[in-house]
C-alpha cells in the first residue's frame, strides 16, 4: 500500500510546488518593496512656486527679485560634453587626440579675458540626462529613484526657470533633443524636437538642430533660445571618445560654435538684437572614457560651461573672476578656467534674466559667472535709495549682495516649507545650524548698508576700503550659508525610513530561512533510510558549497569587492575547481573535464578584464586592452579581418553544437524540426547581421540594409514563434508518450533554442565566444554532476540528493558571463546600444525589453533555463533504484530551490550592506545601484523559476 500512495503523492506535490516559488516571489517581491520605499525615498516635491510679488521676510536692503542683466540667452547644450573636451591640453598631464577641438572657446577664453570664461562644471549624481535637465532647471538636487524615468520623462511639477520664464512672459524657442519638451510640454513658444534615444543616430537632432539654429539668431521673435546637440552623447555610448566620429563630432561643434559666436557679434552692435546677449554652451554631465554616464565618478560629473559676453564689463570684472587656475594654452595665450556647481545654474540665471528665482533652488548665484554679463555692471539699473557706491567694483558687489540676500531668503523660506511638508524633514539640529548662520547674515545686512552709506559720505581711502571689506563679509556670510546648506543636503538629503528598511530586511531573513528550511525537509523527505553512508559523503559538499556562497556573499559588504565581483566569482569558481581536482588526484579518479573546466576559468578571468576593461578611468585602459596588443603584434589589417571573421567562426560551430544537441535531446518529431529550422534560420541571419556591419566587405546598399535592420527582427520573430509553440506544445501536447525525463529534456532544449539566437544577437560580436564558453561550462558541470554520482554509488543506493556543488558553480558561471560581456552593476554598465539593434527609432516598451534582455541573458535567463539538465542528469541514475517514485520532480524542485536560494543569500546580503553605507559617499555611485540589480535580478529569478516549474513540472 505504501508505493501506491507515494505515487499518489507524486503528481499533487508536482503540482502544488509551483504554488511553493509563487509564494517565495511574493515574499520578496513584498520585502523589497518595502525596502525600496524606505531606501530610495524621492525627495518630496512641493508643488509651490515663486511669484514677482513675494516679499514676506524678506530683509528691506532686497525686498525684490535682482533686476534683468541681460536681455536675451542663447543656451547650447553639447550633451555629455567632458571638461577636457573643452579646456586647453595643457591644463592635462598627457594630451589626448579629443582635446583641442573646440578651438574658438579656448580662443575667446584666452583673448577676450573680460567676457568670456570657461568653468569646470561639477554635476551631482546620478549623471543621466533626464536628472541634468531636472535639477539644472529647478535648482535642486537630482533624486536617485528617477533613474528609471530617463526612458520615458513626465512632466516637471515643480517650479523651475521654465515655468517662470513663461509666467514673466519670456518667449522661449527651443530646438533639439526631445526630452526638454517631455519635461515641459507647455513651456516653449516655438519648439523644434527630434528623437533622442537611437543611440546609434549621431547626426538627425544635430542636424535639426543646424537646420534652425542660424536663422533663429536674426529672429526677434524670443527671448531665451536653447539649442541641445546630442552627437558627442551617442557618439561616446557607441564608439567611445577615442573614436574617429567623437574628434568628427567635436570638429563639427567647433565650426558651429564659431558662426554662432560670428552672428551674435555681428548683430551686437548698438540698438543690435544681441547687444546685450549671454551666450552658454554648456554640458548636462560627463562621459567616461568608454562614453557611459549614470554613475558618480569624475569623468561622468565634471563637465563644461562657457560663457561669453558680446558686450564687454568694465576693467574691475577681473577683480572677480578669479586667477586660481590658469595655464598657457598651445599658443601661449593664458587660459583661465573657474569651477562652478551645475546646482548653481537655475538661480544664477534667473538672476541675469530677472525673473523669480524658482521655489526648490538651494544653489547660490555664482559670482564669475554673474559678473561676466555687463548689465551686471550698469549702475543705473540699481535701485539704490540711500547712497550710491563710488566705483564700478563697489557698485557690483552692492548688487550682487542684494542678489545674494534674495537667493539666501529664497532658500531659507524653502528649507521651512520643506521641514513642515515633508513626512521626515531635516533633523532638529540641522535646522538650528541652518537657521543660525541665516540668522547671523540677516543680523549683519542692515547694519552693512548703514556702515557701507556713512564709509562712502567720507569719501576717504580708507573708509572706502573698509566700505568695501564690510561689503565682502556680508557676501560671505551669505556664501556660507548656502554652501553649508548645499553641502548639508548632499550628504543627508536621502530621507531613509528605517522602519520600512528593517521589515524589508526581515522578510528577506525570514525567505531566506524558510528556503533553506524547506530545502531540508525535501532532501530528508527523499533521502531513503539506508543511505547514512551517503549522506555523510554529502556533507563535504555541502560544506564547500555554503563556503562559496558565504564568501561571496560577505564580499559584497565591500565597495572595492562589489566593483570587482566578476574577479571574485571568479575566483571563487576556479577554487572550486581547484577543490575538485584535488579531490580527484587524491582519489585517483581525475578526468579530462576537471581539467578543461580549470582551463576555462583561467580563460574566463582574462575575458572578465577584457569586459571590466571600459570601467577603467585614463588612456592606459586602451593601451592595455587585448585587442590592442594583438593588433600591436600582427598589424592593424590582420586586426580588422580577426575582428571580422573570427566571430562567424565560432557562430557557426555554436550552431552546429547547438543542432546536434537539439537533435538529440528533443524527441517530439514536430518540435524538432521546427526548432531545428528556427535554428538555422536565426544563426545565419546572425551571421547576415554581422557580415553587413563589416567594413571589410562591400554590400549593395539595399541588402546592407536588410541585414543591419531586418535581420535582427527575422531573429526576434523566429524566437518568439519557437517560444510559443513549444509552450503550446506543453500544453497541447500529449503527456504520456514520452518518460518524464524525455519530456523535460525536450521542453528545456527548445526553450533554450528560443532564446538564446535573441541573445546572442544582442550581445553583438562578442555573443558567439560567449555562447562558447556557456556551453563549455554547463557541460563541465554537468559531467562533473555526473561523476560526483557514480562516486556515490547512485545506481544502487537510489538517492535523489542533488551536488550542491554544481548548482553554486552554475551560479558563480552565471556572474562570470555578466561581466565577461561588458556589464557591470551601475547604470552606465548598460549597453544602450543594443536595444537598437534591427531598429532606429526608440519605443520605451521594445526597447526596454531588448534592453532587459541583453542586461539579463546570459546572467538570469538561460541559466535559470537550463538547471533541468543539472537534475535530468542526475535523475538519470538516481531514478534506477529509487523508492521515491516521483524523484525526476523532486530533484528538478531541489535544483530551482537551492538555485534561487543562493540568489536570494547574495541579495539579502546586499541589502544588509546597503542598510550599513546608507550614508557612505558612494552610496548612490556603487551601493544603490548593486542593489537595485541584484534586487531586479532575484525577482527575475524567481518568476522565471515559477514559469520553469509550470512549464516543466
Amino acid at each position: 500500500m505504501a508505493a501506491p500512495a507515494s505515487h499518489r503523492r507524486g503528481p499533487t506535490r508536482g503540482r502544488s510546488w509551483p504554488l511553493i516559488f509563487v509564494a517565495i516571489l511574493a515574499v520578496h517581491s513584498l520585502a523589497i518593496f518595502l525596502f525600496t520605499r524606505g531606501f530610495l525615498l524621492t525627495r518630496t516635491e512641493l508643488d509651490l512656486h515663486s511669484h514677482r510679488d513675494d516679499r514676506t521676510g524678506v530683509s528691506p536692503g532686497c525686498s525684490s527679485w535682482p533686476p534683468p542683466a541681460v536681455d536675451r540667452l542663447v543656451i547650447v547644450v553639447l550633451d555629455a560634453l567632458r571638461f577636457d573636451f573643452v579646456a586647453p591640453s595643457t591644463f592635462f598631464q598627457e594630451k589626448q587626440p579629443w582635446m583641442d577641438k573646440l578651438q574658438v572657446l579656448q580662443k575667446l577664453a584666452a583673448d577676450e579675458k573680460k567676457s568670456a570664461r570657461i568653468f569646470k562644471a561639477l554635476a551631482d549624481p546620478p549623471t543621466t540626462s533626464l536628472q541634468r535637465l531636472k535639477a539644472l532647471t529647478t535648482g535642486g538636487l537630482p533624486t536617485f529613484i528617477d533613474v528609471g524615468n530617463s526612458f520615458g520623462a513626465p512632466a516637471i511639477v515643480e517650479d523651475n526657470i521654465m515655468h517662470q520664464l513663461a509666467k514673466s512672459g519670456k518667449r522661449v524657442v527651443m530646438m533639439g533633443d526631445d526630452t526638454w519638451t517631455q519635461l515641459y510640454p507647455q513651456h516653449f513658444n516655438k519648439s523644434f524636437p527630434y528623437p533622442s534615444f537611437n543611440v546609434k543616430d549621431l547626426d538627425t537632432v544635430d542636424n535639426g538642430v543646424i537646420e534652425h539654429l542660424l536663422p533663429s539668431l536674426h529672429e526677434n521673435d524670443w527671448d531665451v533660445l536653447i539649442a541641445h546637440f546630442l552627437g558627442v552623447d551617442h557618439a561616446g555610448h557607441i564608439f567611445g571618445v577615442h573614436s574617429t566620429p567623437m574628434i568628427q563630432k567635436l570638429e563639427q561643434y567647433n565650426q558651429i560654435l564659431e558662426d554662432v559666436i560670428d552672428t551674435l557679434r555681428s548683430l551686437s552692435k548698438p540698438g543690435g538684437p544681441h547687444e546685450n546677449t549671454l551666450l552658454l554652451v554648456m554640458g548636462d554631465h560627463g562621459q567616461t572614457l568608454n562614453g557611459d554616464h549614470g554613475g558618480g565618478t569624475a569623468e561622468e560629473v565634471e563637465t563644461s560651461l562657457f560663457a561669453w559676453s558680446p558686450k564687454t564689463p568694465p576693467d574691475a570684472v577681473l577683480a572677480v573672476l578669479g586667477e586660481d587656475s590658469c595655464n598657457f594654452d598651445l599658443h601661449g595665450n593664458e587660459v583661465c578656467v573657474s569651477t562652478m556647481q551645475q546646482l548653481d545654474f537655475a538661480v544664477t540665471v534667473s538672476a541675469l534674466l530677472g525673473i523669480p528665482f524658482p521655489f526648490g533652488s538651494i544653489g547660490r548665484v555664482n559670482p564669475e559667472l554673474y559678473a561676466l554679463s555687463a548689465g551686471t555692471w550698469d549702475n543705473q539699473k540699481m535701485d539704490i535709495k540711500s547712497c550710491t557706491p563710488w566705483n564700478d567694483l563697489e557698485a557690483w558687489r552692492r548688487r550682487y549682495a542684494e542678489a545674494l540676500c534674495v537667493n539666501s531668503w529664497q532658500v531659507k523660506r524653502y528649507i521651512d516649507q520643506y521641514s513642515s511638508s515633508s513626512i521626515i524633514g531635516f533633523s532638529a539640529e540641522y535646522l538650528h545650524h541652518v537657521a543660525d548662520l541665516y540668522s547671523k547674515a540677516q543680523a549683519n545686512w542692515s547694519e552693512a548698508l548703514k556702515s557701507t552709506c556713512q564709509l562712502e559720505i567720507a569719501r576717504g581711502e580708507e573708509f572706502k576700503e573698509s566700505a568695501s571689506s564690510v561689503l565682502q563679509l556680508q557676501i560671505d556670510a551669505y556664501s556660507s550659508f548656502l554652501e553649508s546648506f548645499a553641502n548639508l543636503a548632499r550628504s543627508a538629503w536621502t530621507e531613509f525610513d528605517l522602519w520600512l528598511m528593517g521589515t524589508g530586511l526581515l522578510l528577506m531573513i525570514l525567505s531566506v530561512i524558510a528556503q533553506g528550511y524547506t530545502l531540508v525537509k525535501l532532501n530528508s523527505v527523499c533521502q531513503p533510510s539506508d543511505q547514512k553512508n551517503a549522506g555523510v559523503r554529502v556533507i563535504p559538499k555541502l560544506s564547500l558549497a555554503f563556503t562559496l556562497v558565504a564568501i561571496r556573499a560577505a564580499s559584497l559588504l565591500s565597495n572595492s569587492y562589489i566593483l570587482t565581483e566578476g574577479r571574485v566569482a571568479n575566483f571563487l569558481l576556479s577554487t572550486s575547481c581547484i577543490a575538485g581536482v584535488w579531490h580527484s588526484v587524491t582519489k585517483g579518479n581525475f578526468s579530462i573535464e576537471e581539467f578543461v573546466f580549470l582551463l576555462l576559468n583561467i580563460f574566463t578571468r582574462f575575458g572578465i578584464e577584457f569586459g571590466m576593461s571600459k570601467q577603467i578611468a585614463g588612456s592606459t585602459a586602451t593601451k592595455e586592452h587585448p585587442v590592442s596588443i594583438v593588433c600591436d603584434i600582427f598589424g592593424s589589417n590582420f586586426c580588422n579581418v580577426f575582428m571580422a571573421i573570427f566571430p562567424i567562426i565560432l557562430l557557426a560551430l555554436v550552431a552546429y553544437i547547438v543542432l546536434k544537441f537539439s537533435t538529440s535531446a528533443i524527441h517530439e518529431r514536430f518540435l524538432k524540426y521546427l526548432i531545428m529550422s528556427g535554428t538555422i534560420l536565426s544563426y545565419a541571419f546572425i551571421a547576415n547581421h554581422w557580415a553587413a556591419e563589416s567594413t571589410l566587405l562591400s554590400h549593395p546598399k539595399a541588402n546592407r540594409d536588410i541585414g543591419i535592420r531586418l535581420a535582427p527582427r527575422f531573429v526576434y520573430a523566429i524566437g518568439a514563434l519557437s517560444l510559443a509553440i513549444s509552450v503550446l506544445c506543453r500544453l497541447f501536447g500529449p503527456v504520456d508518450c514520452l518518460k518524464l525525463n524525455k519530456r523535460i529534456t525536450s521542453l528545456s532544449a527548445a526553450m533554450l533554442c528560443s532564446w538564446s539566437p535573441t541573445i546572442l544577437i544582442l550581445l553583438g560580436r562578442q555573443g558567439s565566444l560567449v555562447a562558447l564558453i556557456c556551453i563549455i561550462g554547463a557541460w563541465c558541470i554537468i559531467k562533473l554532476q555526473q561523476k560526483y554520482e557514480k562516486d556515490l554509488k547512485l545506481d544502487i543506493i537510489g538517492s535523489c540528493v542533488v551536488n550542491p556543488v554544481s548548482v553554486t558553480q552554475w551560479s558563480l558561471l552565471a556572474v562570470c558571463l555578466f561581466y565577461l560581456t561588458g556589464h557591470w552593476c551601475t547604470f552606465d554598465g548598460l549597453r544602450y546600444g543594443a536595444a537598437f539593434i534591427g531598429f532606429d527609432h526608440f519605443h520605451i516598451i521594445r526597447q526596454g525589453f531588448l534592453l532587459s534582455i541583453d542586461t539579463f541573458g546570459v546572467s538570469h535567463i538561460l541559466p535559470v533555463l537550463s538547471l533541468p539538465f543539472i537534475a535530468i542528469y542526475c535523475c538519470n541514475m538516481a531514478s534506477k533504484k529509487s523508492k521515491v517514485k516521483d524523484v525526476t520532480i523532486n530533484i528538478l524542485i531541489q535544483v530551482h530551490l537551492m538555485y534561487g536560494l543562493i540568489t536570494a543569500i547574495t541579495t539579502t546580503v546586499t541589502i544588509i550592506c546597503v542598510t550599513i553605507q546608507r550614508r557612505h559617499l558612494m552610496v548612490w555611485g556603487l551601493f544603490a545601484p548593486k542593489y537595485v540589480f541584484d534586487a531586479i535580478g532575484l525577482l527575475l529569478t524567481d518568476l522565471l523559476i515559477c514559469l520553469a516549474s509550470l512549464y516543466y513540472c
